[in-house]
């Protein structure tokens, strides 16, 4: 991976969604099978019913059953999922960790983000406090891959920013000066963790992130 520095050069609802009411749907077939009980009984000899729409309505009837249990399978994988998803997200309390993201917590004079390009080229790297002032705007080389970039929180007029969060912009483009697409990191300490949403929200240098936009783990960090 590739370190650039500031300082040295001038980023199942819907499955859920039935409404149907089970308690319904059994007092529904149990009073459809007294029904047809009692016309079976009582049917004309010489006009007798109709058996297969009796039983085409049995097995509408049973599809339906097995829908319903199908949607209450799915419920209960879909819980359970959520609670693996919140159980494995505790585990991240402390921990450092890599996340998809273009802000970064500027602490001690020390902002860091990782930045991942297809191709070698020329990119022009900035970065703008949380009100949008640009305090900082350098021109880079960099070779494909992964690539790092450490702001030490003096801007390009020479003045020293205040610690807080900051957002990088990165625009490259390659040796035929076409753009590239160029993805940003930024990575930090989990310091809180939100388990009622879903999914889980990390609090990382006063920034929420969601559990998947988690793109690396230091387990030295936990």
């Amino acid at each position: 991976m590739t370190t650039v520095s500031s300082t040295t050069q001038t980023s199942a609802t819907a499955a859920t969604g039935s409404v149907t009411n089970p308690t319904m749907i059994a007092q529904n077939f149990d009073t459809f099978l007294q029904l047809l009980t009692t016309q079976l009984k009582n049917q004309n000899p010489l006009d007798p019913l109709d058996t297969n729409q009796f039983t085409q309505q049995l097995v509408q009837f049973a599809g339906v059953e097995q829908q319903m249990a199908m949607n209450s399978s799915l419920n209960t994988l879909i819980s359970l999922q959520q609670t693996n998803q919140t159980t494995s997200s505790l585990g991240l309390l402390g921990a450092t960790v890599t996340v998809a993201g273009d802000t970064a917590k500027l602490s001690e004079g020390v902002a860091s983000w990782t930045f991942t390009t297809p191709a070698a080229g020329k990119a022009t790297i900035s970065v703008k406090s949380a009100t949008g002032e640009t305090a900082y705007s350098g021109s880079y080389t960099f070779e494909a891959g992964g690539q790092k970039f450490t702001w030490d929180g003096v801007g390009t007029d020479g003045k020293t920013w205040p610690d807080g969060t900051y957002t990088i912009s990165v625009v490259g483009k390659d040796s035929l000066g076409q753009d590239i697409a160029i993805s940003t990191e930024t990575t930090g300490v989990v310091d809180a963790i939100d388990v009622k949403q879903n999914p889980p929200v990390l609090t990382i240098g006063q920034q929420n992130f969601t559990i998947d936009q988690v793109k690396k783990i230091n387990r030295a960090g936990i």
